[in-house]
């Protein structure tokens, strides 16, 4: 498969002097990916913090007004170590969890930013958490993931005032928050991969109850396409993350590859993405491996033919039939994986 070179300027409608600008932008950014991938890191995070900006805006319309939130839980020493909780109003008793990771192309974007969406899941009964983590190109990978596993860990040591039921956890996340929530279910149900990426589970593959994700990159044998065919933006963001600019012939790259290190205890997973989205072809991917291994998946795809063709991060525009049939869907999907606690290591105390 072959995508289309990614410009690192998103087009606009300004006159000459702007698209010359943008030209004389551009070629500086291509110069300087021969020696360094922060100068584009940097700006590919202030054109999703843009974008960021208006999905907040958008979201904000549709969120309930009865949900409690807990803002800046710090859940560990590292600046960024930072949470925010949700759940309802009314809650009394012990709720199960969602963690839900957020994208921006491991450079960028921000927990703040769906926050109303955040709401939406909590009003249907669930303590949903909103972790921030390092980001690219100031901190490389295995930072987030390892962050991920302790906010996991702090969530557990505070369930009862967090009102969170430990043995009744999902995980979720977007876009490069997809990639951290898969690569963190496999860290927990492969004990082997966890000790490849050197970060231990501090949950049980019993306490995780399913996985959502959405839009996300798996396969570097498809990332390493989307670079030969051009792709700028990926080889920023992958440089950025790995802090290696020869990062696809790195020996310790396979692990990104998540493809590639899947089993038949990987939770059961809802996986979504658009019909035009350039990482389309990592979510199918990704579902046909977990079925051959005997995972449950459920999907929502859309046709590729299908008008008006949907982008990446389709979901948050809840103003379209597809994003509100995506968020139907991952409801009941969360209502069947969470609907009844039983009994893990967690509740024994042996954790």
């Amino acid at each position: 498969m072959r995508h289309e070179p990614t410009p690192l300027v998103p087009d606009s409608h300004g006159g000459v002097v702007e698209r010359m600008l943008r030209a004389a932008l551009t070629t500086a950014l291509r110069v300087s990916l021969r020696f360094s991938p922060r100068p584009a890191a940097l700006l590919v995070r202030r054109v999703f913090a843009a974008g960021g900006a208006k999905t907040a805006e958008a979201l904000e319309r549709h969120a309930p007004g009865d949900v409690i939130a807990l803002v800046d839980e710090r859940y560990g020493d590292e600046p960024d170590m930072l949470l925010d909780a949700y759940r309802p109003a009314s809650a009394t008793a012990r709720l199960p969890v969602l963690l839900w990771i957020h994208g921006g192309g491991f450079v960028g974007g921000a927990k703040e930013e769906l926050g109303a969406y955040f709401k939406l899941l909590a009003h249907q009964g669930y303590v949903v958490v909103g972790p921030r983590y390092s980001l690219a190109p100031e901190h490389n990978y295995p930072t987030p993931p390892r962050q991920m596993m302790q906010a996991l860990a702090y969530l557990q040591s505070h369930a009862e005032r967090l009102l969170i039921d430990p043995d009744r956890i999902a995980l979720a996340g977007d876009s490069a928050g997809a990639h951290i929530a898969a690569q963190l279910a496999t860290i927990v149900t492969t004990p082997g991969y966890a000790a490849t990426v050197g970060i231990t589970p501090k949950i049980t593959s019993a306490q995780l109850r399913g996985v959502v994700l959405a839009c996300g990159p798996y396969d570097l044998g498809l990332a390493r396409q989307s670079i030969e065919a051009g792709s700028r933006f990926v080889q920023t963001v992958l440089w950025a993350y790995t802090g290696k600019r020869h990062f696809l012939d790195d020996p310790g790259a396979g692990a990104w590859s998540l493809t590639d290190h899947l089993t038949s205890s990987f939770p059961p997973t809802l996986v979504t993405v658009g019909n035009a989205d350039p990482l389309r072809s990592h979510s199918e991917l990704l579902v046909e491996r977990l079925r051959a291994q005997g995972v449950s998946v459920e999907t929502v795809f859309f046709a590729p033919d299908r008008q008006p063709a949907l982008g990446h991060e389709y979901q948050f525009d809840l103003d379209t039939d597809p994003g509100r049939q995506f968020l139907d869907r991952m409801f009941a999907f969360l209502r069947r994986r969470l609907a009844s606690p039983h009994r893990s290591p967690a509740s024994e105390g042996e954790h």
